[in-house]
């Protein structure tokens, strides 16, 4: 049975992602993704140990995050190796950070006209 955290915490991760300027929703290998022009900038993954998102970061912080909170970030599969860090979504969620985060990955892959919408 699914933690009953689970839910809760996708549904605010959407209402960030939804917010961003020509932001949409789009279902990908069973998982929720979120897209500006059809370019992924965050995306959801479910494991036995609760959800994450998974974003883009710029480069040199992925290692940063990691050593800063290892129990809080990891190198997702798949993404890792090009610079895209997860965030575990489990427990006592930092939603500020995981906003600001979101949005800093929505600006790296957002045409220019619509990142320079986004304040950090």
């Amino acid at each position: 049975m699914p933690h009953p955290s689970r839910p809760r915490a996708i549904a605010r991760l959407r209402r960030i992602c939804l917010a961003l300027p020509e932001a949409a929703e789009v279902e990908t290998w069973d998982h929720p993704t979120f897209r500006v022009r059809n370019r992924i900038f965050a995306m959801v993954q479910t494991a036995e140990d609760g959800p994450a998102v998974w974003f883009k970061a710029p480069p040199g912080s992925q290692q940063l995050l990691l050593e800063a909170a290892p129990d809080r970030f990891f190198r997702p599969p798949y993404l890792g190796h090009k610079g895209w860090v997860a965030l575990r979504l489990e427990g006592a969620t930092d939603w500020a950070e995981a906003a600001a985060l979101v949005r800093r990955s929505y600006r790296l892959v957002a045409p220019r006209r619509l990142a320079e919408q986004v304040a950090d």
